[in-house]
């Protein structure tokens, strides 16, 4: 960017690839199922629920073209590191229902920081997947009148910045 400003490589999953995810096997089906009849008020019930579904979408494989997609774009971005064993990513999710002007998600799901190596990426991108079941997310659709099948998520995969090298932050505008 002008005036020195340098931007870590970067690639997001599609929203897109979330719903083709969960949609394998009817995962999305068994969420939907399980979430029907959900008393949010019961925090037990909503605490297993969660989990369960969590669980699924952890053990779920991905879609052959969806893992493919990440360990291409993964090799894109260290293709040109002299050291890519030494990089190290942060594992970000982006809900398609964020920033609205009636309801803000922002920092309802997980993000995962230093993140090594495509294989460790891979479970951390699912981790993301996940967090869109976790139990705060849950009851603030709920309580903001978002059905869940109407949300989907994104995890954006960003090389960390070296803060012993460098700096990084956040602008707002």
């Amino acid at each position: 960017l002008p005036g020195g400003v340098r931007v870590p490589g970067v690639f997001p999953t599609p929203a897109d690839a979330y719903r083709d995810f969960l949609a394998l096997d009817g995962l999305d089906k068994r969420i939907s199922e399980a979430l029907a009849d959900l008393d949010i008020e019961d925090v037990s019930e909503l605490t297993e629920r969660g989990g369960k579904i969590r669980q699924w979408i952890i053990d779920q494989p991905f879609p052959e073209a969806l893992e493919q997609d990440i360990r291409d774009n993964y090799a894109d971005l260290v293709d040109n590191d002299t050291h890519p064993e030494e990089v190290t990513w942060a594992v970000r999710s982006s809900a398609t229902a964020e920033d609205l002007p009636d309801a803000s998600f922002a920092g309802q799901q997980e993000t995962y920081l230093n993140i090594g190596g495509i294989d460790y990426i891979l479970e951390a991108v699912k981790w993301v997947f996940a967090s869109l079941y976790n139990d705060r997310a849950i009851a603030y659709r709920v309580h903001h009148g978002f059905h869940h099948d109407d949300v989907a998520l994104s995890a954006g995969v960003q090389r960390m910045v070296r803060t012993d090298i460098g700096a990084s932050g956040v602008m707002f505008t």
